[in-house]
Parts: C-alpha cells; structure tokens; sequence
C-alpha cells in the first residue's frame, strides 16, 4: 500500500515537471519549424547548398556597412537611453512621490505602442505640419518649418530611446531597491559625495544592472525595423530593413536569408550575455514602499522635478500631440475622425470597416494573454531549476523570437504551416500564435525573478509534509509569484494589441488587427484616411494606457504579498 501510494506521488511528480516541456515543443513547432523551411527554401534551392548568399555578404562593402551601421546606431541609441535612464533610475529607487506608480506604469506604454503609432505621434509634434514647427513658424514668422527632423539618424535616436528608456529604467531602479542605502551611507561617512559617489560606489553596486539593461536595450535597438523603416528610410538600412528589402521587394531568398542567420548568431551571443546577467538582478519589490521616502531638501526636489519633467516631455508630447491631431479638422475640434471609424468607403483601402479591427484585436490579444501567459510560466519553472545546465542553454533560446526578423518569421508561417495536419495559413489562430511568441519571452522576463526569490527550503518542508505537486504550487508557488504572473499578462496582452511585424504577414484581410489598420489606412494619401489612423492610433494608445494603470492598482491592493 506504502509502495503504491509511494508511486502515485512519484508519477504525479514527474507529469507536473514533463508540463514545463510544453514550450520547448510550442518553440519547436512554431518557431523552429518555420525558420527551418524558409533556410531549407532558400540556402537548399533544389537539394543543393546555396551560400551565395554569405559570399556576398562578405564580398560587397554596401552589406559590410549595413551591418557596421547596424551596431552603430544600436551603441549610439543604447547610450542615450542609459544616460537619460540612469538619473531617474535613481528618483524612482530613493525617492517616493506623488503619481510615481502611476508614471513609472505609463512610461512602459511606449514600449509596447506599435511603431506605426509612434511614427504617426512623432510626425504630429515635430514633422513640417507638426505642433512644434505650427507654434515656431507662428511665434517667429518663419517662412519654412525650423525643425527637419524627418529622414534623420537624430530621429532615429530619439524614437530608439522613447521605447527602451523605461525598459532601462525598471531594470536599473528595480535591481537599485534590492542594495538598501546602507553602502551609500558607509561611503558618505568615509567621505564620498557628489560625483566620487556616483563613480567610486554607484556605479560599481550598479554593474551587473547597467549592462543588463544596456545589452536589452542594444538588441531591442539592433533589431529595429519599423523605426527606421518608417522614420529614417532606406538610407538609413540595418539588417532588419535589409532584410525586408531583399525579400519583399527583390525576392533574393538566399540573400535575406544569410542575412537572417548572422543577425541571428549575433543576437544569440547578446542573449547569451544579458540571460547571465538577468539572473543576478533579482529583484524584491516589497522592498520598494520601505526604502523610498519623499523628497526633503530643496537638492533632492530639483532632482526630482527635472526627471520628472524629462519623462513627461520625452514620453508623453508626441502622444498629446497625436491626440489632438485626432480631434482637429480643419483647425477646429471634431470627433469626425472617430465617427468615421465605422463607416467603409467603397474607396477605402480595407475590406472591413475599421472599427472592426478593435474587436479583433481584442480577441486575439485575450487568447494570446491566455496562451503566453501559460507558456512563459511553465518555460519560468524550466529556466527556475538552480544549478541546471540546460536551464542556461534554454534561457536564451526562449528569448530567440525577439531577436528574430519578424519578416523572416512571417515568411515561414506562410511557407511551413500550409499543408497538413498544421494547415493554418488561412487560419485566424495564426494571429495569437505568432503573437504568443513575441509575447512569451517578456512573460518569461517577469516570472522568473519571483520565481529564483523563493527560497528551496520552502518547498522542501512542504514535500516533507507529502503535499503533492498541485497542491504545493497553489499554496506556496502561486502567493509568491502572483505580481509576476500579473504583470506578465498585461504585457502579452498589450504586445498583442500593439504588435505589427507579423500581423502585417498573417492577417487575413476579413480579420485585421489595430496596427494593421493603421498601416493601411497611412499608407494611402487623403485627409480622411489619415485623420481615421490618428484616431485609431489613440485608441490603441488608450487601450494599452488602461491595462497599464490597472496592474497598478494590483500591485497596491497586494496582490503576491504575505
């Protein structure tokens, strides 16, 4: 009977733990499956090895330098998102203020706002018929706009760091609350302020955090493409948009994808090196509300405001200008643009009216929020394993679909997944499950800190006491981890929202989503079109606003605390 019962613990053990494979075979499937197609299509045209591709990679200075300025704006971009990032790293880890939540939520819907949202906000605030040049030709009497920012590597820049500059931020503040003020204490005691603090104690404590987010940001940065494709144009091409050039317009298959595989060794290297990282940036949040207080001395006020000023500049202009670019007509406010978003012209461009994008993007965002969030748990629990060797070989491996041409993948969802028993190309499910792979590496990212903070000897009493798997998970597990996993919902769920990449190769024309829409609608001359993409694109931003705002109310409501 003692054997027996012995054996039911042993099997039951074992299938909760073969659970966390399920991702390896969803990255097998849905991943690996299609790249692998579209380098066997295109380096194995006919059964034989076609690396003409490479050689003229190596062989023509254009890809040469393509490649060089691939690495080129990533440095530039990354810098200046850290040096903007690193002040307010500091408010948001010593500092407690009013609003701070709520700007610390905000800030991330940068991150997750498509780049055809962002192209469009930028345009409104600083193009020739932007806000800022509208107010300098009137205040100045100019007779041409002042600011050309349009087709710029500064634009580039800019934009590069209005996405990744609250990734920097909560990784840097986060790990920053985990140190506690008593090293800076002991150094100001011993005679260290002003920059020898920041130099000599700071900086070293901050080590392992700044390069984190600095290698995040790089391979966000290095794999840019609707940015520079919208914003700088084919002067300014990286990989990403070299890539989409060849195979779009050219259809050199074997060249894009040579291209696809030394932008994806490089990147597997990075992730490599920032996988390492993130592990020793652990972060416990509970610490934050003990560690902060207000502001006292006039000094530390300033140094708030200005931050607080920069963040609200930097995030927040070019999307009060995109909304009231939506509400004027004709230099008068109208909701006309919003009203037009259900009507469907015979000249329009789409075959439904746009209105309907928003429900479809709702449903594909709530299955891949589902989807992902489910994933990227059971992929926590694999990485989670201490002192695994093939949890350190996973861990970068599951970030892979970020470092990925979205173009490529694309390609080979139409290419792989056409024929039985995975004929999905004209399937709707197609949308969530290309989604939940963009989505499942930060659902990753935001459990498995929770999940390396749980200390072993924890759920050794709890076997000890012959809980079972299930039941240890949703008694111990589940309360620990419950910000994380809250968290990591909402950004699949606004990933989804906002993603474009691969919806613009997957969407069915019946079924587009949001961004889809706005891309549509932009890409097509006419004041109507381009007021019903502002207004789109508000809502968009809207929607993704309003989720961010609710996981902070989570957060204060204490939701994963003891």
């Amino acid at each position: 009977m003692g054997r027996s019962r012995f054996a039911v613990k042993f099997n039951t053990r074992q299938i909760w733990h073969g659970l966390w494979l399920v991702p390896v075979l969803f990255l097998l499937i849905f991943y690996f499956y299609p790249l692998g197609t579209i380098f066997d299509t295109s380096l194995l045209p006919g059964g034989q090895l076609d690396l003409s591709g490479f050689v003229e990679i190596v062989s023509t200075s254009y890809y040469r330098e393509i490649i060089w300025f691939t690495f080129y704006q990533a440095v530039i971009s990354t810098v200046f998102t850290l040096l903007l990032a690193l002040p307010a790293a500091y408010v948001f880890a010593r500092f407690r203020f009013p609003g701070k939540s709520l700007l610390l939520s905000l800030s991330t819907l940068a991150f997750v706002l498509p780049t055809i949202v962002v192209a469009a906000a930028f345009r409104a605030l600083i193009g020739p018929q932007g806000l800022v040049n509208q107010t300098l030709m009137s205040l100045f009497s100019f007779s041409s706009p002042p600011v050309q920012l349009e087709r710029t590597f500064a634009i580039i820049v800019i934009v590069h760091v209005f996405y990744n500059y609250a990734v920097a931020l909560r990784i840097i503040s986060g790990y920053w609350i985990n140190q506690g003020p008593r090293i800076e204490e002991a150094a100001r005691v011993l005679g260290a302020s002003g920059w020898r603090l920041w130099y000599s104690v700071r900086l070293p404590m901050l080590r392992p955090a700044i390069l984190a987010a600095a290698a995040l940001v790089f391979i966000f940065t290095f794999t840019s493409f609707g940015v520079i494709l919208i914003l700088g144009g084919v002067r300014f091409a990286t990989l990403e948009v070299e890539i989409y050039r060849q195979t779009a317009n050219f259809g050199n298959l074997p060249l894009a994808a040579a291209l696809s595989i030394a932008q994806i060794l490089i990147m597997l290297v990075l992730l490599l090196f920032y996988t390492r990282l993130q592990r020793s940036t652990t972060v416990d949040w509970q610490q934050a509300s003990i560690l902060a207080r207000p502001p006292r001395k006039l000094r530390e006020k300033v140094i708030v405001s200005i931050n607080v000023l920069i963040m609200l500049v930097l995030l927040f202009t070019p999307l009060v200008a995109l909304i009231l670019s939506s509400l004027t007509v004709d230099g008068e406010l109208s909701l006309q643009y919003y009203r037009s978003l259900s009507m469907n012209d015979r000249s329009s461009v789409l075959f439904v009216p746009p209105v309907r994008a928003i429900g479809n993007s709702l449903i594909f965002a709530l299955t891949t929020t589902v989807l992902s969030t489910v994933l990227g748990l059971m992929a926590a629990y694999l990485l989670s394993r201490r002192g695994s060797r093939l949890a350190r070989w996973l861990d970068p491996i599951f970030m892979l679909p970020l470092a990925t041409s979205a173009v490529t993948l694309g390609f080979g969802f139409i290419i792989a997944l056409d024929e039985p028993p995975l004929n999905l190309r004209t399937s709707p499910i197609l949308i969530p499950l290309a989604h939940s792979l963009v989505a499942m590496p930060f659902v990753v990212r935001s459990v498995l800190p929770a999940l390396n903070a749980i200390k072993p000897n924890i759920r050794e009493a709890a076997q000890v006491l012959g809980a079972p798997a299930w039941r240890e998970w949703i008694a111990i597990d589940l309360p620990l981890i419950s910000r994380g996993v809250a968290v990591a919902a909402t950004f699949a769920f606004t990933i989804s929202m906002g993603e474009f990449g691969a919806s613009i190769f997957v969407a069915r024309p019946d079924t587009p989503t949001m961004p889809v829409v706005i891309y549509r609608l932009l890409s097509q001359p006419g004041g109507v079109n381009y007021g019903q993409a502002l207004a789109m694109s508000v809502i968009l931003m809207l929607v993704c606003g309003v989720s961010f705002v609710l996981i902070e109310r989570v957060r204060e409501i204490g939701v994963g605390e003891l």
